[in-house]
């Protein structure tokens, strides 16, 4: 799999298409909110309220990723990877939690921008919401095609081996 991500990159003043030696693949999402100039190209597209901003963001999201393959631009297509997973994953906790929130209590000073329960409970989930539920299959049939296109499992396979 390569090497964990790297948190400890100051990913504000780095441009990761200039020095994609930097990037870490990770584990799902991570990074996602960071790594520049993927974050501001993909972010502004990245809508999953309604099942028609769904569509229309996965869609562009999903074109914006096969861009990136095309320009063999391998982390900007895994980031763009990263935005389909996070539209998906969002979608559905919306759609098991009203409001978003999946844990009780604040997140701890040490985890704070670091996903995961951390000792908290999970709160009772709420009657599935059905756009969102309708929202987050429109993102998981996209995130499916991603992480599936040969092209993206190529390039891949070409920066862990360059770089891990």
């Amino acid at each position: 799999m390569g090497r964990k991500f790297d948190y400890s990159l100051d990913y504000a003043h780095l441009n990761l298409r200039q020095h994609p030696e930097l990037y870490r693949v990770g584990v799902g999402e991570q990074g996602v909110l960071l790594v520049q100039p993927y974050k501001a190209e993909l972010l502004p597209h990245w809508r999953f309220a309604t099942p028609e901003a769904a569509q229309e963001s996965s869609e562009r999201i999903y074109g914006m990723f096969l861009d990136y393959l095309k320009a063999e631009d391998f982390v900007g297509a895994d980031m763009a990877r990263k935005f389909l997973q996070m539209g998906y994953t969002r979608s559905r906790r919306y759609a098991n939690h009203r409001g978003g929130k999946k844990y009780d209590g604040p997140v701890p000073d040490d985890k704070k921008g670091v996903s995961g329960a951390h000792g908290r409970a999970e709160l009772p989930r709420s009657p599935e919401d059905p756009q969102k539920a309708q929202s987050a299959a429109i993102f998981k049939a996209k995130w499916d095609a991603a992480r599936s296109h040969p092209d993206y499992l190529k390039q891949k396979a070409d920066h862990l081996a360059r770089y891990s």
